[in-house]
C-alpha cells in the first residue's frame, strides 16, 4: 500500500513549495467549490480545494501532482482550520499523493477479484518496465502504486492512471496502453476486452437480448 506520511519538512521543499498559492485559473475553481456550500461551512470544501491544489502543482512539476506540506498549509490558511485537521484529511485518502509521483500515477488494484484475474502478473509487467513500489522511475514517467478495490471487479484486473481506468487487463494489453502513454498519446479507457463496451458478459448478454437496443416490454411474454 502507499506510504502516507508526509514528504520531509526540509529547507528546500519550503524554498520551492512556501510561496505556493492558486494562480488564476485555479482560484476560480476554489472559488466555484466554495459556493457549493452554505455560509460558515467553507470547511466543507476541504476535500475539492486539496484536490485543486494537487492538480496545479502536477501542471507545474508535470506530474500527476501531490500535497507538500507547504501547500497543506497554504489550503488549511485558505479555509481557516487547522493545519493538524487539513492533514488528516490528506493522509486519509488515497487520491492525495503524499510524497512526489511521475508523470503517470500506475494504481495496480490487488484485492481479491483482481489477484484472481493475474493482477500479480499485472504488477510484475510494471516492474519489468523499472517500476517500483513507491518510487519515480528514473526518467521520470512512472510511480507504481497497489490499491485496495477501486469498484471495477466485474472488468478486473485493472488500473487507474491518473484520472482514467483501464480494465480487462493482461500484461500485453498493459504494455500496449502505457506504450502509449510514453509516446504522449491517450489510449482508449475503460475495457481493453475486444467487442466489449463497459461490464456487460464478456461474449455478449445471453438473457433480455432484445434490451440491448431498446427498452422492450418483457411483460407480455411472462
Amino acid at each position: 500500500m502507499a506510504d502516507r506520511t508526509p514528504a520531509p519538512d526540509t529547507p528546500e521543499l519550503r524554498e520551492r513549495w512556501g510561496s505556493f498559492a492558486f494562480n488564476e485559473a485555479y482560484e476560480a475553481k476554489a472559488q466555484k467549490a466554495l459556493a457549493r456550500y452554505p455560509e460558515g461551512r467553507k470547511k466543507s470544501a476541504v476535500m475539492p480545494l486539496l484536490d485543486l491544489a494537487q492538480r496545479q502543482v502536477g501542471e507545474e512539476t508535470d506530474t500527476q501532482g501531490w500535497l507538500p506540506l507547504p501547500v497543506i498549509e497554504y489550503v488549511a490558511n485558505y479555509l481557516d482550520m487547522p493545519v493538524i485537521r487539513v492533514l488528516e484529511v490528506a493522509t486519509f485518502y488515497f487520491m492525495y499523493n503524499m510524497k512526489p509521483v511521475g508523470k503517470y500515477h500506475v494504481q495496480v488494484c490487488g484485492t481479491t477479484p483482481c489477484m484472481l484475474r493475474g493482477s500479480d502478473d499485472i504488477i510484475a509487467a510494471c516492474k519489468a518496465r523499472g517500476m517500483k513500489m513507491g518510487h519515480v522511475s528514473d526518467d521520470g514517467l512512472w510511480t507504481l502504486t497497489e490499491v485496495e478495490c477501486m469498484g471495477n471487479c466485474a472488468t478486473a484486473p485493472m488500473v487507474q492512471i491518473n484520472d482514467d481506468n483501464y480494465e480487462d487487463l493482461t500484461p500485453e494489453r498493459l504494455d500496449a496502453v502505457l506504450d502509449a502513454l510514453a509516446r504522449g498519446e491517450q489510449p482508449k479507457t475503460g475495457t481493453q476486452e475486444p467487442g466489449r463496451h463497459t461490464s456487460e458478459p464478456s461474449g455478449g448478454p445471453t438473457t433480455l437480448k432484445e434490451m440491448v437496443t431498446e427498452n422492450h416490454d418483457y411483460r407480455g411474454e411472462w
